[in-house]
C-alpha cells in the first residue's frame, strides 16, 4: 500500500512538474502585486486539484461516453508524457508549455491549465479510476499530497529561483525529464501489452 502511494505520488509530481513550473509561475506573477501572489498561487493550485480530482473520479464515465478504451488512453498518455519529457530534457523558448508571459493577473490559464493540470496529468489521473475503494483511497491521498507539494514549491518559487539560480533549476528539470521519459515508455509498453492481449 505504501509502495503504491509513493509510486503514484512520484508519477504525479513528475507529470505536473512543480519544480519545472517555477520559472513559469515567477514570470506569470511578475506583474501581480506581491501581497496578492500567494492568493493567486493557492487559487490556481485549487483549480488544478479540483480538475484532476474530477477526472480521477469520473474518468471511466468519460471514457465510456467518448467510447475510448483504457488501453488507448494509456498509450496516448504515454506518448504525450514522452513529448513533454523531451521538452524538459531539451528546453525550448517559452518552456514546456510555451510562452506564459502576460501583463495581467493569470486566471486558470496558463498556471492551473496547462502548467499543473495539463493533458498528460489529466490522462494520468484518468488511469487511476478504479472500482476498488482501497486503490481510490491511495490515489486520492497521493493527489492531496502532490497538491501540498505544489503549494510548498510554488509559494517559495521566487526564493528558490534566487537561491539555486537558473542553471541549477534547468539541470533539475532535465533530470526530471529523463525520469519522466522512462516512465512514459513504461506506460506506453504497458498499453501495447494490454492491446496485444486483446488480439490473442
Amino acid at each position: 500500500m505504501a509502495k503504491d502511494f509513493i509510486q503514484t505520488l512520484i508519477l504525479l509530481i513528475l507529470v505536473t512538474d512543480p519544480f519545472g513550473n517555477v520559472p513559469i509561475f515567477v514570470s506569470a506573477l511578475a506583474h501581480v502585486p506581491p501581497q496578492r501572489r500567494w492568493r493567486v498561487i493557492v487559487r490556481e493550485c485549487a483549480i488544478a486539484f479540483g480538475l484532476l480530482l474530477l477526472f480521477m473520479f469520473f474518468g471511466k464515465a468519460f471514457l465510456n461516453l467518448m467510447q475510448l478504451s483504457e488501453v488507448s488512453i494509456r498509450i496516448g498518455g504515454g506518448v504525450i508524457l514522452f513529448l513533454i519529457a523531451l521538452r524538459m530534457v531539451f528546453p525550448q523558448e517559452g518552456g514546456v508549455f510555451g510562452d506564459a508571459e502576460n501583463n495581467s493577473e493569470p486566471f486558470i490559464v496558463p498556471l492551473a491549465i496547462p502548467a499543473l493540470a495539463g493533458p498528460s496529468s489529466l490522462a494520468t489521473v484518468m488511469l487511476f479510476s478504479s472500482d476498488s475503494t482501497q486503490e481510490m483511497t491511495i490515489h486520492l491521498a497521493a493527489l492531496i499530497a502532490v497538491a501540498i507539494v505544489w503549494l510548498v514549491v510554488l509559494l517559495g518559487a521566487e526564493r528558490m529561483q534566487r537561491i539555486l539560480g537558473a542553471k541549477v533549476m534547468t539541470a533539475f528539470e532535465r533530470l526530471m525529464g529523463l525520469i519522466l521519459a522512462a516512465m512514459s515508455i513504461e506506460m506506453l509498453l504497458a498499453g501495447i501489452r494490454e492491446y496485444l492481449k486483446t488480439l490473442s
